[in-house]
């Protein structure tokens, strides 16, 4: 379908790079929101959900906790996904920047309400709250940066724009190993989330709107176009369809899948330090060598988030290298393999756990550097950022059924992480099924 636009003004090469800043930070924020929950959720479950019995603090079961932790994970899949949609839609309606600059102020300042919760519903809601800004986010500075940059910068770009969030989470988890994140202290990271609300302000005044957007909008008909509905009908209804489902694998693999390997880590230290106590007075035998480290849950988010920086950058250049498609077969092998491999043979206290956390980032985020090259390529102007949006966001709203399903798993499994990671690392393999469906836009530009 094409239709007559208004002559589009490119930006200047300065206000390019500005639109790249914004863009960039606003992701890795958004990053740093996702990755603060999986940090703290364990130790500030803990301290919400320990009950007082005879004088003593009792301390919640494992299951409780992971059950939380899933019922956590689900808000921010669910709220991301309604906020994907819903500013998605703001994005096409009235503006890339404007759009960015709310979901930012959105996601950083109710994290920082989160801060007074005093049960774990109340930091339930808050969470879900904040996380419509996080979905937000994304569909926004995709269509930023994919019609302020020419076609042959695209790939890199993309790969710049999937490290953004792992940036974010290595940022974090640095935090989080020099000053310890305990059930005694934990509430300080929220704060920290809220530091992000100042990207959003500048945003709003020192950020310049998309030029392609500037140019469909001038013209009367896009003006009557309704994003969503254009979506969900011939041509573009497959299109939406195939962009759903390759966004879902990841975002399943990485919610369902990836994370549990950080509370994982934290439930093996603490069982450490519990053998360690124990036997006290005899040899350590070899999994209780190693001191117990409040840190080493921070120490797993920064390997694996390190190696997630290097994969998601390469996403896009893969993927311009051997093709859309075999690159996005190839990364669902490598990652099903990984996967299985760490959640079937080590445990967090193995002397290879840190190299193959480290692995698994790499290989399960290219499709973050993959997806911002390619989602793009599926939609129009008028509609991209809406396109983007729910392609990228509705995948979380079966990754949060999934992760609920797994919540409950963890309670047959008495606790188990290593099981449940077993048994959805399965995710993947459907990845290299939905590829084959996809449509092939190798050598395309962008449609306006």
């Amino acid at each position: 379908m094409t239709e007559s636009i208004a002559p589009c003004v490119e930006l200047s090469t300065r206000q390019r790079y500005i639109v790249l800043i914004a863009a960039f930070l606003g992701w890795m924020f958004a990053g740093l929101e996702i990755s603060l929950f999986v940090l703290i959720s364990r130790p500030a479950l803990v301290s919400l959900l320990t009950s007082v019995r005879d004088g003593a603090a009792v301390a919640p079961a494992e299951a409780l906790v992971t059950q939380w932790f899933a019922w956590y994970q689900a808000a921010f899949l669910f709220g991301a996904a309604i906020g994907g949609w819903g500013f998605g839609w703001l994005g096409d309606s009235r503006g890339r920047t404007r759009t960015l600059a709310l979901s930012v102020l959105c996601y950083s300042l109710l994290t920082g309400c989160c801060y007074f919760a005093r049960t774990p519903t109340d930091m339930l809601v808050l969470r879900f709250f904040a996380c419509l800004g996080v979905g937000g986010a994304w569909p926004a500075t995709v269509a930023l940066v994919a019609e302020a940059w020419p076609n042959a910068s695209r790939p890199l770009l993309a790969g710049l724009l999937g490290a953004a969030a792992n940036v974010g989470f290595v940022l974090l988890g640095a935090i989080g190993y020099v000053c310890e994140i305990t059930p005694a202290s934990w509430r300080w990271v929220l704060l920290v989330g809220t530091a992000p609300a100042l990207v959003g302000l500048w945003c709003l005044v020192g950020v310049p709107e998309s030029a392609r957007w500037l140019a469909q909008r001038a013209n009367s008909a896009a003006r009557r176009v309704s994003p969503i509905p254009e979506l969900f009908r011939p041509p573009l209804r497959r299109r939406t369809l195939i962009g759903i489902l390759l966004g879902a694998i990841p975002v399943v693999g990485t919610a369902a899948n990836a994370n549990w390997i950080v509370p994982w880590t934290d439930q093996m230290s603490e069982q450490q330090a519990r053998q360690m106590s124990a036997q006290s007075d005899d040899a350590a035998p070899v999994v209780t060598r190693k001191k117990p480290d409040a840190r080493s849950k921070a120490l797993t988010q920064m390997t694996r988030s390190g190696g997630a920086v290097f994969g998601s950058l390469l996403g896009g250049l893969l993927a311009t290298r051997f093709g859309r498609r075999a690159t996005y077969f190839g990364i669902s092998l490598l990652t099903l393999g990984t996967s299985l491999f760490v959640f079937g043979w080590l445990t967090p206290l193995h002397p290879w756990f840190q190299v193959f956390s480290f692995a698994l980032g790499f290989s399960g985020v290219i499709y973050f550097g993959w997806l911002p090259l390619y989602l793009p390529e599926l939609f129009p102007t008028r509609v991209r950022a809406t396109g983007t949006g729910i392609s990228f966001n509705t995948g979380r709203v079966v990754a949060a059924f999934v992760v609920l399903g797994t919540g409950g798993l963890m309670s047959i499994f008495g606790g188990d992480y290593s099981k449940i990671g077993v048994w959805t690392a399965s995710i993947y393999a459907v990845g290299m099924l939905v590829i084959l469906l996809a449509p092939n836009t190798d050598g395309a530009r962008l449609e306006d």
